[in-house]
């Protein structure tokens, strides 16, 4: 081994127990490794940017800027408020078969997160309960198609790099399929052993926010459990009033009528979970000034407003800006929005018009404290415009048709051109962590082929690998990827393992698809620990969990999971 291999090796093995035992980013380890690579020439800036401009990874993001769009769509949020009733094995399956599905077509992660809440917020089950199935869920969906996770696009795009045609778009849908029902139904049985966990505390400031039934609305005629009122995340309907009387506490069989006004109190970062629910409008909306950017005041000692009335105050000529929401600590509100006194330290928020900064009298009575970022709510012909279009993209390119990365190009500069998201927008959800891991990873990978390592090794182990059983080396491919991906995160598993698989298909003459599914199916198998996979992160602070409750329930799914996708795999392609 000269030099340039002992370097090249001693920065890959630093790279493992960096990301295994320090608590750095995996981007800020994959950045050191890149660096380590150009200072000592193992790498030049050419292979970098040869890397940066791979397909796959190309691929990835346009997908991950394009899942953003779709998020914004309704149509999982409103799912999501009717999961979760009475009944435990209802609720169960529901939950499980809607993020199963979704999550083989969208970003599994977003999937997740836009559930947490309405799970959270439900009367019937503990979150607790329901949380661990629901990461379990995301990630098995997620391996069911070439875009259900970003692991399965690293993949692909290794694949590529070795000159490899890639994956189609339903190479993972027999194997995860059958692995992800089976493991559904196995979940269920084993929900017994998960904890019945009591709620945190919430850690945000409780905003009181009004908003109106207009006429037409879907709430009108059913009861406030019928509408699922209490099933929104962060956000818990406290009165109702009606006519100029007040309805509080507000009871689960109340009847919703026009012109209802809904006093919800709670998160405000959460408006909007209101803003789905047709023919609801909130004050702010009904001024016609309700932004994405929300600006949060706080009422001074001395401010001409103290003792009046918003809608007295005639605010909104008053500072060109609504108020949304309001909040007063050490004191529960009560009543229309418009109609509170305001007092010295109240906290509102405010959606700002063009003039608001240059209104005079905004130094006398306020003092501003932050800007806020609510999502705002498409229009119906903005929802068909994004789920329609992606629908589309996908049944295209699982036709072979269109490339995926050219359709998801044209899909991202239409929702540009329909406003459904913005070029600033794009650039602020563009993944540069991500990117920096998979660049870092493939020039690794450039690295360790280049300088000779992976052929040494292969010379060294030929003797003792040639007439090694392939399905022996594919468990052990498997079983390695599984080990790593519960101490690295998914992707940087599934980077770090594929030269190597590649190099051991060298040795042993086996067909490359049957490992590069294994590395991509065992990357994706983090049942075992939290902090393996992003899905299992957002769960494990959401509902208190500790360690041992994804042990639980994670070593017996990850079991029937990984005896599943070996045994297909050796049926398919090795027999």
């Amino acid at each position: 081994m000269d030099i340039n291999q002992f370097i090249v090796l001693a920065i890959f093995a630093g790279t493992i127990l960096a990301l295994v035992f320090s608590h750095q980013r995996p981007s800020t380890v994959f950045s050191g490794a890149v660096l380590g690579l150009l200072l000592t020439q193992q790498l030049t800036l050419d292979d970098i940017l040869l890397n940066l401009t791979n397909k796959g990874l190309i691929t990835l993001v346009l997908l991950l800027l394009v899942s953003s769009a779709i998020d914004k769509t309704a149509l999982i949020k409103r799912i999501g408020r009717k999961l979760v009733t009475p009944n435990f094995k209802q609720s169960y399956w529901r939950l499980f078969s809607l993020t199963f599905v979704s999550s083989a077509l969208l970003n599994n992660t977003a999937i997740v997160a836009s559930l947490i809440g309405p799970i959270k917020q439900n009367q019937y089950h503990a979150a607790s309960r329901l949380l661990i199935p629901l990461s379990y869920a995301a990630i098995l969906g997620g391996t069911v198609t070439l875009i259900g996770t970003s692991t399965n696009l690293i993949v692909d795009s290794f694949l590529q790099e070795h000159g490899h045609p890639g994956f189609n778009f339903f190479d993972f849908t027999l194997y995860g399929t059958i692995a992800g029902l089976s493991c559904g139904l196995l979940m269920f049985i084993l929900t017994p052993l998960l904890p019945t966990i009591s709620g945190k505390n919430n850690n945000y400031h409780e905003y009181m926010v009004e908003a109106e039934v207009e006429a037409g609305s879907e709430l009108i005629g059913k009861t406030v459990e019928q509408n699922h009122l209490r099933n929104l995340p962060e956000l818990f309907l406290v009165e109702v009033v009606r006519d100029g009387n007040l309805i509080s506490p507000v009871s689960p069989d109340l009847i919703i009528l026009e012109q209802d006004k809904l006093i919800f109190s709670g998160n405000v970062q959460k408006l909007e979970n209101l803003s789905h629910i047709k023919g609801l409008s909130m004050f702010a909306e009904t001024d016609g000034v309700l932004r994405e950017s929300l600006t949060e005041v706080v009422i001074a000692n001395r401010a001409q407003v103290i003792g009046q009335t918003i809608k007295n105050l005639g605010f909104r000529a008053l500072f060109d800006a609504a108020v949304v929401a309001i909040r007063r600590d050490g004191e529960q509100l009560s009543g229309k929005l418009g109609e509170i006194k305001l007092k010295a330290g109240d906290y509102l928020l405010l959606a700002a018009g063009p003039d608001f900064a240059t209104r005079q009298n905004l130094n006398k009575n306020f003092f501003i404290l932050s800007e806020q970022r609510i999502a705002r709510p498409l229009s119906n012909k903005q929802e068909w415009i994004t789920l329609g279009g992606f629908i589309t993209i996908v049944a295209l390119a699982a036709s072979n048709l269109v490339s995926l990365a050219m359709g998801l190009l044209v899909l991202a500069a239409v929702l540009i051109g329909a406003r459904v998201t913005s070029n600033g927008e794009m650039k602020r959800n563009l993944p540069l962590n991500l990117i920096i891991v998979i660049v870092g990873a493939l020039s690794l990978a450039t690295a360790l082929e280049s300088s000779g390592v992976i052929s040494n090794t292969t010379a060294h182990l030929m003797p003792f690998l040639a007439d090694t059983n392939w399905f022996v080396a594919l468990i052990v491919v498997y079983v390695t990827t599984l080990v790593l991906t519960e101490f690295v995160t998914n992707n940087a598993a599934a980077a770090l393992m594929f030269p190597f698989a590649y190099g051991l298909v060298e040795i042993i003459g086996a067909p490359l698809m049957p490992f590069a599914l294994a590395v991509a199916f065992a990357a994706s198998a983090s049942f075992i620990s939290p902090f393996g996979y992003q899905t299992n992160l957002l769960v494990f602070n959401a509902a208190n969990y500790q360690f041992k409750h994804f042990i639980k329930i994670g070593l017996p799914v990850s079991a029937l999971y990984s005896s599943i996708v070996l045994i297909l795999l050796n049926f398919t392609y090795l027999q």
